[in-house]
């Protein structure tokens, strides 16, 4: 799951599996890197990706689910709604409306304790808060292998990407990239990382439902994660031994609300913010109307050094796939781990005050 320098070739980082990943990496102190300076984010010309060939499936019916919105969901169409504020959206992105919505959980049964978090073993997702955001653009699908590839061949973003075999095919999700990786490339669409607030909307919806479908725990049917077959709901690379499994094409699994992709497991997802023990820990700067975290998200911010991982994996259990689980690591991705991302934008112009850096 990690190697321990980007040189590692597959067979290196495949050796390193039994040692485990942790759900966050030990240390206090700041990352040792920095991204380079990009423009701000445009406005008003989000750059339209073509869509990835997506092999979208029905989920179990959940009570209360409409026919109508189960056959949205069928075709990966689900709409916003009538409090929709986005006007015309790019190709490739969903329209996350207005409004408040409840971030955080009170009494969080999950107790994270894999090396590298907090010794406490407390709830990072503490407590449940009221906050309300502006309507944003997030993109419906994680970026694939093909699109950050198109970006490199561009001269736009630096080489990257997983060192497990069998994790690099077109449209398989991007991993193994660096936060500041995954800021560049938003950046060079046009766009920007979505903050931590704007993540777990988008997975959770206004009234702050477990998943992205509800509150019907994860499984196979409708995320890609661990399960008793094994990582990756069962799925192997050929030829490789042990446990690793195989992250999925994008869109494996049929969208959750606003049109989402895998907004929990196959690929665990950058966010923008910085990582503190706790919304209760972070005060004020994760409260209100559109919270940014720590310093604003503001690169660097002293006293922190992780970033936000969001959305559990392939590679983790069910417990870890919710829209509520907070991850940290260092931007570097060092040691290095097999995450991806996906990119948000504004709808109102307002991202020449947001941080590029």
């Amino acid at each position: 799951m990690q190697a321990t320098g980007t040189g590692s070739g597959p067979l290196t980082a495949l050796a390193l599996v039994a040692a485990g990943a942790s759900c966050g990496q030990a240390g206090t102190g700041s990352a040792a890197s920095q991204p380079v300076s990009a423009p701000a984010v445009a406005t008003g010309s989000v750059a339209a990706a073509p869509e990835p060939s997506a092999a979208v499936h029905s989920a179990p019916r959940d009570p209360g689910t409409s026919s109508a919105e189960l056959e949205h969901r069928s075709t990966g169409d689900v709409p916003a709604g009538p409090d929709d504020s986005c006007g015309a959206v790019p190709v490739g992105m969903a329209c996350i409306p207005a409004g408040t919505f409840l971030r955080g959980v009170d009494g969080d049964p999950h107790r994270c304790t894999q090396h590298g978090q907090p010794a406490d073993l407390k709830s990072a997702a503490e407590p449940a808060q009221t906050l309300h955001l502006d309507s944003f653009l997030l993109d419906r699908y994680e970026v694939t292998n093909r699109a950050y590839q198109d970006c490199v061949d561009a001269g736009q973003c630096r080489p990257a990407g997983a060192l497990y075999p069998g994790f690099r095919e077109p449209d398989q999700p991007v991993t193994g990239i660096s936060w500041h990786d995954a800021l560049r490339f938003c950046q060079a669409q046009g766009k920007r990382l979505p903050t931590e607030a704007e993540w777990e909307k988008a997975a959770r919806g206004p009234d702050g439902d477990s998943h992205p479908w509800g509150s019907a725990p994860a499984s196979c049917e409708r995320a890609i994660v661990r399960s008793s077959a094994g990582r990756g709901c069962g799925q192997r690379v050929p030829g490789v031994s042990g446990d690793v499994g195989r992250i999925a094409e994008v869109g494996s699994r049929a969208a959750g609300r606003y049109g989402l992709y895998d907004m929990v497991g196959n690929a665990e997802e950058w966010v923008a913010d910085w990582w503190t023990a706790s919304y209760r820990a972070c005060g004020a700067d994760c409260a209100g109307a559109d919270p940014r975290g720590p310093c604003a998200g503001a690169y660097p911010c002293p006293g922190h050094g992780f970033k936000v991982v969001r959305g559990g994996s392939w590679y983790w259990s069910a417990d870890h796939a919710t829209g509520f689980h907070r991850r940290r690591h260092t931007p570097s991705n060092a040691p290095f781990h097999h995450f991806g991302f996906r990119c948000a934008a504004d709808v109102s112009p307002k991202s020449a005050a947001r941080p590029t850096r």
